[in-house]
């Protein structure tokens, strides 16, 4: 039987097909829950700190029912979903009069991770309200940081989970399939940098990229048990030339193909975007490929 199914990383072959639907006959009177779980048991499938990746298993098990590859037990039960009934975020009004001089002047800056604080709102509010990819929330492991100047907030930044493939990326760390499965969590993702639009500061952009970098080490350690040793990121050049990432010392990898991350037809069908990179330790490499 000839089918190609690939889930966030994992290729299945006919066998593991059969081993999941022996799993399922084998244990007729268990939920979907017992299943999915089971089968992360079955397969060692976890997350960096030990835990099951059992939503993401739960998303395959649905996957290969709906492609008619299994057949799932019912529903035993109807589970409210977040993600799926997920409003936009609450609109958060803040000082919006003019914050223009140099970066001297808008000195003490304070970047605050804010990741599950009370600011965690404002920050949700602020990249929905003015950046234009809006808020989504990140998938896996994430950090968000505000920064303040004189109590007022000038700036957002995010941190995520790294994108599972980018040629240019992995060409520069030159690791393999295998080890980029392994290690992948070591890197953490720029998914988004917002200068709020009355602030006008020169340099302000490449100072707080420089700042977060010296911030996020410790903090996804503190956070999520891991290190991460080095950070990517994303520039849209039909809107933006990358300038401020270039000023803090990121360095150009290339570009991506277009295709995104379910592309199924090997054609460009979005915007080509310039890869950054910024290594967190001299050693990123050895580290990342061993």
């Amino acid at each position: 039987m000839e089918f190609d199914v690939v889930y966030h990383g994992r290729r299945l072959t006919h066998r593991d097909i059969l081993f999941i639907r022996r799993l399922i006959a084998n244990n007729p009177d268990k939920s979907r829950w017992f299943i999915s779980r089971e089968l992360c048991r079955q397969w060692d499938w976890r997350q960096p700190n030990g835990v099951l990746k059992d939503m993401i298993c739960r998303g395959l098990l649905l996957r290969l029912q709906r492609d008619g590859l299994i057949a799932l037990p019912p529903c035993k039960r109807i589970i409210n979903n977040p993600l799926l009934n997920r409003q936009p975020p609450k609109l958060i009004k803040v000082d919006q009069s003019p914050i223009i001089g140099n970066i001297e002047e808008v000195q003490p800056i304070e970047l605050r991770s804010v990741r599950k604080t009370q600011y965690e709102r404002l920050y949700n509010s602020l990249i929905h309200q003015y950046h234009y990819l809006g808020y989504t929330q990140p998938v896996g492991e994430k950090l968000k940081y505000i920064a303040f100047s004189h109590d007022r907030p000038i700036a957002c930044i995010g941190y995520s989970s790294s994108v599972w493939h980018i040629g240019c990326r992995d060409r520069f760390i030159g690791w393999s399939p295998q080890l980029r499965k392994k290690n992948l969590h070591l890197i953490a993702y720029n998914n988004r940098f917002l200068i709020l639009p009355w602030v006008k500061v020169p340099s302000l952009a490449s100072h707080l990229l420089s700042l977060s970098a010296r911030t996020i080490p410790s903090d996804w350690l503190r956070f999520y048990g891991h290190p991460v040793y080095l950070l990517e990121t994303f520039v849209d050049t039909e809107r933006f030339r990358g300038t401020c990432y270039k000023a803090a010392n990121w360095i150009l990898l290339g570009k991506t193909t277009g295709r995104g991350k379910n592309d199924q037809t090997n054609r460009q069908n979005r915007s080509l975007k310039t890869v950054f990179s910024y290594p967190l330790h001299q050693d990123f490499r050895r580290i990342l490929c061993s």
